[in-house]
């Protein structure tokens, strides 16, 4: 899954301080299994989300918003981009069952959630391309498995991995061994994307994955960022894709669209090409009517609106350059997953005659007593109401440093005050 690289170094810092903010009240801090796994349609549909960068939302209110109960957390890679163990980002700091991203799953997992962890992304040194062997590979992608009690994982294998033969060995080497390690475990194996259904550094994949005879629940392709335009060139690279599964495993057209999968883009791509509500519903529908394996995106961060909604025709990690409502994408996650997702509705305001003063949680449409002012060392969750240039401003999501009338689109300008 590519990473919008826009203005990801100046949120870092910013997005390790929200982790910890976001479940501070999360108790011990140490990663709890969850008491038994979710349907794998559930890990089957659940889109991609960096809890550390690109403004993280908090996943237990995009669950309540949508639906959808699982969310690929990405990426991790080799400590230090160097060392034969894991670590979210590439980071100094190993996984563990007691740091952050721990927290968050943590507080999903209360609410009746669960996650999958996504080893790869683009850009980045892989832990395929540091471990030695495949056996080295799995115990350093097993510490991660084990420390946040995973039920699911994906393999995101793109550049430069994708191009190393051995690194590639290396990682479906591990999937599979920790595929018999860890019975019933979801494995999804996600590769680019092409107009032909994948490229040549695809179909070794696929060939590599024969030879050893490992078989995961989903090869996905990303069919963005290849001059694709529209659900409908998305759909034929599926239908493509279907015929190199059928030519390179022997299944049929029903038995590959069952073991097939997408994971597309919302809004605005890296290379300019755009995807709508209407793009994600063609592809949904198309996808139930075919029995794909499975249906994600990149990313939660995005499923959000900009400010100005187009962003002025720029890419952003943390917003689509559409309009859109928030989480609008991740409905059609849990669409396929057999959920109904919450009818959104706009935010509705209260009658200044009725409550003339009122500074809180109610979205005063103006006129009102001022809320507390906004700070911008504070946390806000949803409904959270301050005061910013002399207008009151709802919070529609959890936030941390977004200002008010900002480009995240975060806060509701409930009117003068």
């Amino acid at each position: 899954m590519r990473v919008p690289r826009v203005a990801m170094a100046a949120a870092a810092a910013a997005s390790l301080v929200a982790g910890g903010v976001l479940v501070a009240t999360v108790g011990s801090g140490a990663a709890q299994a969850a008491t038994t796994a979710l349907g794998s349609n559930w890990y089957a549909s659940a889109p991609y989300d960096m809890p550390l960068d690109n403004n993280p939302p908090d996943l237990t209110q995009v669950m309540a918003a949508t639906g959808e109960k699982a969310y690929v957390l990405a990426f991790v890679l080799a400590q230090n981009n160097s060392t034969c163990a894991p670590a979210f980002d590439g980071g100094s700091s190993a996984v563990s069952s007691g740091d952050s991203v721990a927290s968050q799953i943590n507080a999903l997992r209360s609410a009746g959630g669960d996650v999958a962890v996504s080893f790869g992304g683009y850009g980045g040194t892989k832990l395929g391309q540091v471990c030695g062997s495949a056996s080295a590979t799995a115990a350093a992608e097993q510490q991660v498995v084990t420390a946040y009690g995973l039920h699911a994982i994906d393999l995101d294998l793109e550049e430069p991995e994708y191009e190393n033969s051995t690194a590639i060995a290396n990682e479906l080497g591990a999937a599979q061994i920790i595929q018999k390690n860890n019975p019933g475990i979801y494995i999804s194996v996600t590769i680019p994307g092409t107009t032909a259904g994948t490229g040549w550094f695809g179909t070794q994949l696929l060939d590599e994955a024969k030879t050893l005879g490992f078989t995961p629940n989903s090869f996905t392709i990303m069919p963005f960022d290849g001059g694709f335009s529209g659900a409908s060139s998305q759909i034929s690279a599926l239908q493509a894709f279907n015929g190199i599964l059928t030519s390179t495993f022997g299944w049929s057209s029903a038995t590959a669209y069952a073991h097939e999968g997408i994971s597309s883009m919302n809004g605005r791509t890296d290379s300019a090409e755009y995807f709508y509500q209407t793009d994600f519903q063609s592809v949904l529908s198309w996808a139930e009517s075919n029995g794909l394996g499975r249906y994600s995106f990149w990313s939660v961060n995005r499923d959000r609106e900009c400010n100005p909604p187009n962003n002025n025709g720029t890419l952003s990690g943390s917003c689509s350059s559409v309009t859109q409502n928030s989480w609008d994408f991740t409905k059609y996650d849990a669409e396929f997953a057999g959920a109904t997702p919450p009818v959104t509705t706009p935010p509705t305001t209260s009658s200044p005659s009725a409550s003339p003063t009122s500074t809180s949680g109610t979205g005063s449409s103006g006129g009102g007593t001022c809320a507390a002012a906004w700070s911008s060392s504070s946390s806000y969750s949803s409904g959270a109401e301050v005061s910013y240039n002399g207008h009151n401003w709802t919070a529609n999501q959890w936030n941390y440093n977004e200002v008010p009338g900002g480009s995240s689109g975060a806060w509701n300008d409930d009117g003068a005050c």
